[in-house]
């Protein structure tokens, strides 16, 4: 079974935004684009996009001529990519495994298992029913070889007929009507095949199965001549053929689903107090505690289910800024979780589960687990504010790959992945306080290439008795343009013994400007 999600970027995006804004959050014309070297170019685009006439892969300035109004979003690549990875393991469902078919399909081996559904046909209902629920917009189709079942999904009849081919014999007569870039070609291919006026599947396979006459067979030879030396099967229409037909296997990598550590608790009698259940909570942090050191793991998403007798389902999640198994760090981060838990008419199942783990050495330094011990750590610290405070409302100084002291420190939220260090990047001494954004000092008296004697600075006038430097910094030349000017910093020390971190922004006669400016960025020890 093929299941093409045929809107993957924008029911995405739409999603995002429904959660943030609510419903009809797309109402108005939107369009997903990627910057390229001729400016941006469209991805995807809503419904709305479409009617006022953007196209995909239309220049967004040419959109914009025929929609003035349209809204632009980046495209996510990446992001649909970890989308249908996600999606592929949900439809296992419908059969024992599934792969991907980037950058927008699924496909299911449904092999004995459509009879559980009550057939082929209800099968397919229930997976465009299943993904509806979920506002994805996909096509499905049924085939005896994944190539058939692609090229139905794609190219087949309306959703109102169903898509189903039963048996290898009936695949060339249901596709043979079907354009030649159902067989999943390159697109240098496809024009290749249309010069030589093979446009639809029936074509190439008249000339393929066998030769009725002389000419027939001489041009069969010709096209085996021009893309027999084609290795990749995207690039040979015959092998695609053949794949498509059956006459070829076509390999196919399942996903595997991640074994996430699970423990859970099935109760005799159901739960109605907190007290009660803080103690079955205690009893499966301790269980996963075990099971995470058995792989030599700690858990950085927990997700804690709760079942009520009456069928519903609470679920609880926690983000920890570092892997861990500590079972009572964990039970103590929940414990604010479940405040105010309504627990009806009893809870009868709780169960845990690690959706994020991390490897985590079997021994942990002295230190950092004595910290954790008595509620001192960082990361324990970091844990306990994101719970209180939310995940976006905590967030920590990274470096920045940049040698301007304003790109050097970047702020993220704490709970997202720290960027790669760069080993053996030595950084110079920085004052300890840097400015948000560097001030404009007046100097009163300054040698044409040297420091100031004398600056004011917030209204105050200050000497300079003592100068470090000076540290000259480049700009970007990828960032910025080449007329950006040098900057000299230096350390300086006042008459009152208070320090100052300084720049001239500019040489003299450098040809980029007028005088040097001077700044001050931040305060010294």
């Amino acid at each position: 079974m093929a299941i093409w999600c045929a809107r993957l970027s924008v029911d995405r995006w739409r999603l995002s935004q429904e959660l943030k804004l609510g419903e009809g959050a797309d109402a108005e014309p939107t369009a997903l684009i990627t910057e390229t070297a001729h400016g941006p170019r469209i991805d995807a685009i809503n419904d709305a996009a479409r009617l006022a006439g953007a196209q995909v892969s239309m220049m967004l300035a040419d959109a914009r001529t025929l929609c003035p109004q349209i809204q632009t979003a980046p495209a996510d690549p990446a992001g649909d990519l970890a989308l249908l990875e996600k999606l592929a393991v949900w439809a296992q469902r419908w059969g024992p495994w599934s792969a991907l078919d980037p950058p927008d399909g699924l496909l299911v081996d449904t092999t004995a298992a459509a009879h559980l559904f009550g057939g082929e046909q209800r099968l397919l209902a229930d997976v465009t029913a299943a993904f509806a629920k979920r506002k994805i917009a996909v096509r499905a189709a049924i085939a005896p070889t994944a190539g058939a079942a692609w090229a139905l999904s794609h190219f087949g009849p309306s959703d109102s007929q169903p898509a189903i081919i039963n048996g290898h014999d009936a695949t060339m007569r249901a596709l043979t009507d079907l354009p030649v870039a159902a067989l999943r070609l390159d697109s240098d291919v496809l024009t290749v095949l249309r010069r030589l006026g093979l446009k639809r599947l029936g074509d190439l396979a008249d000339i393929t199965s066998g030769a009725v006459n002389r000419s027939e067979a001489a041009a069969r030879d010709a096209l085996h001549r021009r893309f027999r030396n084609r290795k990749s099967p995207s690039a040979n229409p015959l092998v695609r053929l053949d794949q498509l037909l059956g006459r070829v296997p076509e390999p196919l990598l399942p996903v595997v689903a991640p074994d996430m550590p699970l423990v859970q608790r099935r109760l005799m009698e159901p739960l109605r107090h907190r007290a009660l259940l803080d103690q079955v909570l205690s009893d499966l942090a301790e269980d996963m505690a075990r099971s995470l050191e058995a792989r030599g793991e700690g858990a950085r998403r927990l997700e804690l289910g709760l079942w009520r007798v009456d069928g519903e389902v609470i679920v609880r999640r926690l983000e920890l800024a570092a892997a861990t198994r500590d079972p009572a760090h964990i039970t103590r981060l929940f414990a604010e979780k479940l405040e105010g838990i309504d627990a009806g008419f009893g809870i009868e199942t709780v169960r845990l589960r690690a959706s994020w783990v991390e490897s985590l050495s079997h021994r942990q330094g002295d230190v950092e687990a004595a910290a954790e011990r008595h509620g001192t750590s960082l990361s324990a610290c970091i844990d306990r504010l994101t719970v209180r405070l939310g995940s976006q409302a905590v967030r920590r100084p990274v470096l920045g790959a940049s040698h301007l002291p304003e790109r050097a420190q970047n702020w993220q939220p704490a709970l997202e992945q720290e960027p790669v260090s760069q080993n053996g990047f030595a950084f110079h001494q920085r004052p300890l306080k840097l400015l948000d954004k560097p001030e404009r000092i007046a100097v009163l008296y300054a040698s044409p290439d040297g420091y100031p004697q004398r600056f004011r600075w917030r209204g105050n006038v200050h000497d300079v008795v003592r100068v470090e430097g000076p540290e000259r910094i480049a700009p970007e030349w990828w960032r910025q343009r080449s007329t950006a000017r040098l900057r000299d910093y230096y350390q300086i020390e006042d008459e009152h013994g208070r320090r100052y971190w300084i720049y001239r922004h500019g040489v003299a006669g450098d040809g980029r400007g007028g005088a040097p400016d001077w700044f001050l960025q931040g305060l010294c020890a």
